[in-house]
């Protein structure tokens, strides 16, 4: 394990993130909502992934969330979903080349669950060439969730139901996101909410995307002890791809 604390320009503050492993994939672990870098382990969710990350196969990544600050928070959400976006770019600048030099190589799996998955599932359709993979468990896909119905140019770029269900059949991205392998799951238990999963599922059908879209029973409740079971369920697929 080793951490960092690296100053980011993109968001002008410190921000932390602990690695996992010593070779393999690599693996970006985004936390459930409002959640810091030390939740993969302090959950539990490193015994879960240790087979994996013991044996070479992946390197996990665990970054902060700038949530509170924009999802979670009150207030403008015009300046809300700026933040976020700086937070994006924080990935896709500094995160993803960070990972690039340390772990040498850049086909990155995004993975979280709840909030987490809303973000990874984010990133994956939007920068197929920097995320490669996908695995999400028990998110929301629709930016109204943390918008509330607000919207603009910015808040729909982080809202993948509404961009998605409007990209051309045509765009080059589609090509790249069936080149790459994608797994969303949701349950249908307490506390979880389907229903975005189940509109951009109708959307994969209608693009021609390649996306794998798995729903568990009604007694799949929105909690760790299921994202654990979900995980050791599809983490070897996804590798085997």
């Amino acid at each position: 394990m080793r951490y960092y604390k690296e100053y980011s320009p993109a968001l002008q503050r410190d921000m932390e993130s602990k690695i996992y492993g010593h070779t393999g994939r690599p693996v970006l672990f985004i936390p459930c909502q409002d959640g810091r870098f030390y939740d993969f382990e302090n959950y539990h969710m490193t015994d879960t992934w240790a087979p994996w990350i013991e044996s070479g196969q992946v390197q996990v990544i665990a970054i902060d969330t700038l949530d509170k600050e924009t999802w979670s928070a009150h207030g403008d959400a015009y300046q809300r979903i700026r933040r976020h976006e700086q937070w994006m770019h924080y990935i896709v600048d500094e995160v993803v080349p960070f990972v690039n030099a340390v772990m040498g190589r850049g086909d990155i799996i995004a993975f979280g669950c709840s909030l987490g998955a809303t973000h990874a599932v984010n990133l994956y359709f939007r920068f197929p060439d920097q995320f490669t993979g996908l695995l999400a468990l028990s998110g929301i896909y629709s930016a109204d969730y943390g918008f509330n119905g607000y919207m603009d140019d910015v808040v729909y770029r982080n809202s993948p139901v509404h961009y998605l269900h409007d990209m051309p059949l045509g765009h080059p991205y589609i090509k790249k996101y069936n080149r790459n392998q994608g797994i969303i799951c949701v349950g249908q238990g307490d506390w979880e909410v389907p229903e975005t999963t189940r509109m951009l599922d109708t959307v994969f059908r209608s693009k021609g995307i390649d996306v794998w879209v798995d729903y568990w029973g009604h007694d799949v409740a929105h909690d760790w002890p299921w994202w654990y079971k979900q995980v050791e369920y599809f983490v070897p697929k996804l590798l085997e791809a």
